[in-house]
């Protein structure tokens, strides 16, 4: 079976090598040696003054309403993983979904202005598979009308926008580092902020708002394992290597796919991709489906991400009409991409595409 992503293990033995380290000191968990050297490793990687490590991207993402204190309405994107708009109502806000720009799949400036209100408190934009928002103006429009901007940069691990990473924009970034994802801890996040009050407020929150004996605010438990730690040390220095192999991988599929019947994402210039994902935009939902079908017929799974569009979830109380998300949400899919993926399995990827068409 080929599937839309396969996780990175690396070898048993390196990975042992950090148990063996952590069995000989007990330490396994709260800040411990391993946390804090792949904390300082990141902070290097992505050139960002201020990285807290937390337990998954979710958290990192509420953490970061928590941290700007934020009340209110919160505009964000439609097309985002469920999270992006769950962390918002987990946080009792209400999210209000702005449209996005057909081509780069990230939320419209000017769609995004139009939704603003004297309840609005801030922007939750999401890097969509990694391409960078409109950053200038949702800053500008954030400066305009007093407002926070999180950016929700799960997808943006090593991507760069303008020579620095895309983590740099905003009042806060967060990051995952699931197990799908091209860095990974198995599970983990986290959150990147440029403020150093706004950092020690997150670093609180992160472990109960406390620091041994002195409590100073609330907090909740959002701290990593050593374990989790060691893996990501084993990950870490195969970046570089998979973002060259993804790019190959990437290329070949755009060789061979047949771009005059199908679209994919365009990535914004200035930007140094990380090709975490391989999106393309059938003209039809039934087109879709009909290539999905023949896929998974060959045990070839592909993934339908992101779908549904969010504005359209059934726990909201609040809708909103976004169109383009709508119609993309039914017509993407996102192809297998992964360390280890074959030219040979890409090409009978591209022929059932490419005979779905016809």
């Amino acid at each position: 079976m080929i599937n839309v992503t396969k996780t990175y293990l690396p070898p048993l033995d390196d990975y042992t090598a950090y148990l063996e380290q952590i069995w000989s000191t007990a330490w396994v968990t709260n800040n411990g040696t391993l946390v804090l050297r792949l904390e300082e490793q990141l902070r290097h990687f992505l050139n960002v003054p201020h990285l807290w490590y937390c337990n998954n991207g979710t958290i990192a993402l509420q953490f970061a309403l928590k941290a700007l204190q934020i009340q209110g309405e919160v505009i964000t994107t439609p097309f985002s993983y469920v999270a992006t708009a769950s962390s918002i109502l987990w946080e009792n806000c209400q999210p209000v979904f702005a449209d996005i720009d057909p081509q780069t799949l990230t939320i419209d400036p000017q769609r995004l202005e139009s939704k603003i209100s004297p309840r609005t408190r801030a922007i939750l934009a999401t890097h969509v598979f990694g391409n960078p928002c409109d950053v200038d103006s949702i800053a500008a429009i954030a400066q305009k009308h007093q407002l926070k901007v999180i950016y929700d940069a799960a997808h943006c691990f090593g991507v760069k926008y303008r020579q620095q990473s895309l983590c740099n924009y905003g009042d806060i970034a967060t990051l995952s580092f699931h197990a799908t994802k091209l860095f990974h801890t198995v599970e983990g996040g986290a959150v990147v902020t440029q403020d150093p009050h706004i950092a020690q407020r997150l670093y609180l929150m992160r472990q109960f708002g406390h620091i041994n004996d002195e409590h100073f605010s609330l907090g909740i438990n959002g701290k990593v394992s050593e374990l989790h730690a060691a893996m990501g040390l084993c990950v870490f220095p195969k970046v570089a290597e998979f973002i060259k192999i993804r790019q190959q991988l990437s290329q070949y599929y755009h060789q061979l796919l047949h771009f005059d019947r199908l679209d994919t994402i365009v990535i914004r210039p200035d930007t140094d991709y990380n090709y975490a994902y391989y999106p393309i935009i059938f003209s039809s939902e039934d087109q879709l489906l009909r290539a999905k079908k023949a896929l998974e017929s060959q045990e070839i799974m592909p993934r339908r991400y992101f779908y549904p569009s969010l504005n359209i979830l059934p726990y909201l109380t609040r809708r909103d009409s976004c169109p383009i998300s709508e119609s993309v949400a039914l017509r993407v899919l996102c192809l297998p991409l992964y360390v280890g993926l074959q030219d040979t399995d890409i090409e009978k990827i591209a022929h059932i595409i490419n005979q779905s068409l016809c």
